[in-house]
């Protein structure tokens, strides 16, 4: 009867505790629970489960600022190649850093400021609520942008306000409201290469046309 506990005490248990079943199974032997012929097989059973290959580990799951749907990274990909950063500085990120950053820019060229909530600006720029903190803190660290914390109550926050404060970021935004930077291509009106039928040539003075050649007059004999 104790020999079946034990049979079944191996079989569940994992790999780092066969040394414990094994104590415990020599442990009854020696006080008579089990006799030799049981403990023989148990003790073949618990050095079989010993020798075989570990299991493969479990996948990592899928966290930090890596994309969970293509709309998602579609979001993210849009946003950081908005333009909404000069190169000079955008070159200091990540590209899901740079989408981070870039919302914010298009909320202050809106309105000022931005006052979106961490999440929020996670959800437009498709990437993590970690990602958004290391972004601002990272922006704010290089002097680009000033985050303002609203306090309510001892356990409330309203949401951050962050301006930015670079001059370097504020006219790239202004260059870009006003359209420059970038040229507008010259629409061409394609009617002008319309191909409009031709008229006929006239015939030259003293030719006539005969055929597909030209026949001059001058040369001819004069009939009779």
């Amino acid at each position: 009867m104790f020999a079946d506990q034990l049979r079944r005490a191996i079989e569940a248990a994992p790999r780092n505790d066969l040394a414990r079943v094994a104590s415990a199974l020599w442990k009854a032997y020696a006080a008579g629970q089990v006799t030799e012929y049981e403990a023989s097989p148990l003790s073949e059973l618990i050095e079989a489960k010993r020798v075989l290959p570990p299991p493969p580990p479990r996948p990592r799951l899928k966290l930090g600022s890596r994309p969970r749907t293509p709309e998602s990274l579609a979001r993210r990909r849009r946003w950081a190649a908005g333009g909404l950063l000069p190169p000079a500085l955008a070159c200091r990120f990540t590209a899901a850093e740079t989408a981070v950053l870039a919302v914010v820019a298009a909320e202050a060229r809106r309105r000022g400021d931005c006052r979106l909530a961490l999440d929020h600006l996670a959800a437009l720029a498709g990437v993590s609520r970690t990602t958004v903190k290391n972004a601002l803190k990272e922006a704010q660290r290089l002097g680009l942008v000033r985050i303002e914390e609203r306090r309510l109550t001892a356990w409330r926050n309203d949401t951050n306000i962050v301006t930015i404060t670079s001059p370097e970021w504020q006219s790239w935004l202004r260059l870009r409201a006003k359209g420059g930077g970038v040229k507008t291509a010259t629409r061409t009106h394609i009617d002008i290469y319309k191909q409009t039928p031709t008229p006929p040539a006239e015939p030259l003075k003293g030719c006539q046309r005969q055929g597909p050649e030209r026949v001059s007059t001058t040369n001819r004999r004069p009939a009779g």
